[in-house]
């Protein structure tokens, strides 16, 4: 898969120490991966969930760092394209503030 902005991610992991090698490895495993379809994104991530936000866009929530962290993003099975699109600590990704934008 190709990773949209690659440099996004970095500047998360520069503001969130706790999820640096957290965030260096999703990006690795993402990037080596070859995902058809939601399901095959399940089995690299187990804990991955895929959701509507309320524009009606489909993305898939990652947990990282040991669920202290969310990271958003929107797969294109299609194109081989991963936008990661919000990155946010669980206790604001539980606030849902995230589904009104995207």
């Amino acid at each position: 898969m190709r990773i949209i902005k690659p440099k996004t991610i970095e500047a998360w992991s520069d503001m969130h120490a706790a999820a640096r090698a957290a965030l260096r490895n999703w990006m690795a495993v993402v990037t080596a991966a070859k995902w058809k379809q939601f399901a095959d994104v399940r089995q690299t991530f187990r804990s991955a969930d895929q959701l509507k936000a309320r524009s009606g866009r489909t993305v898939v929530v990652f947990n990282i760092a040991g669920n202290q962290f969310r990271l958003i993003a929107a797969i294109h099975f299609n194109t081989g394209v991963v936008f990661a699109l919000r990155f946010m600590r669980h206790a604001e990704y539980d606030k849902n503030k995230w589904k009104d934008e995207l």
